[in-house]
């Protein structure tokens, strides 16, 4: 049985001391008011890892970083590496984000080194796929995912592709307030799951996850959940408040 995943995204917002205090928060709540058969993680700034995980309980709570470097060490000034991400007691990063690959032109040959690290580092990557309004629009979405899936985690191993999670994220939906439907998430994270059987066959496409990441919020989290190949959320805004963020984890 496949794992249900509610991911928070905190992207470039909270300081240290308010990431903590958002931590201390979600960690309280799901300990008395939480889904047990649902995985929580919390996707934070680099800046925020370490004082985050010290923070969560780790039975209840995963920490994900929101990005690694694409080398492994070196003078790459700025860079965090999987393995410094994975020297914080994280256990989850984030890659292929939209906002990566539009603003700082992330490519498929750019990810696969990054996947391939974070694999090689332990970390379990939570590996964003997506399509623009204008690719909706022409109803070549389907096709397009496949082919961002084929360039990347597809080329890797059964038995490393059985360690990734998959989030869908609608890039007409993220920050717009505009929100996939229920059928439109659940047709494409069907299409998704067709891929990956085709690919590496219907036992691992049955046991991997795929997160819909495009505006889920409390109000449609259980409606969206209810979709039978919709495993959980990669939630952005709605995951900066505690209470918000709660609502979504129970949705199922």
């Amino acid at each position: 049985m496949r794992q249900k995943i509610v991911a928070g995204n905190w992207k470039c917002n909270t300081t240290l001391q308010e990431g903590i205090e958002l931590a201390k928060a979600v960690d309280t709540i799901v300990a008395n008011e939480g889904a047990t058969d649902v995985v929580v993680v919390l996707g934070t700034p680099f800046t925020h890892i370490v004082k985050v995980v010290e923070t969560v309980d780790a039975a209840r709570i995963g920490v994900a970083a929101q990005n690694c470097a694409a080398e492994a060490k070196g003078a790459f000034t700025g860079e965090v590496s999987a393995d410094m991400v994975k020297s914080t007691g994280a256990n989850y990063v984030i890659l292929g984000h939209s906002e990566r690959r539009e603003y700082y032109g992330e490519t498929s040959e750019i990810l696969n080194k990054k996947v391939a690290l974070a694999l090689k580092s332990g970390l379990t990557p939570i590996f964003c796929c997506g399509e623009a309004l204008a690719i909706r629009q022409a109803e070549t979405h389907n096709e397009y995912v496949k082919q961002q899936l084929t360039e990347t985690i597809f080329n890797l191993s059964a038995d490393d592709f059985k360690k990734i999670v998959i989030a869908y994220e609608p890039i007409w939906a993220i920050g717009t307030g505009v929100t996939a439907s229920s059928q439109q998430a659940q047709d494409m994270h069907a299409n998704i799951r067709a891929a990956i059987t085709a690919k590496f066959g219907a036992e691992i496409a049955e046991g991997t996850s795929i997160l819909y990441g495009g505006s889920c919020n409390a109000k449609n989290a259980k409606e969206l959940f209810a979709n039978k190949d919709v495993d959980g959320g990669l939630i952005g805004g709605a995951s900066l408040k505690a209470e918000d963020f709660i609502q979504i984890i129970n949705g199922f």
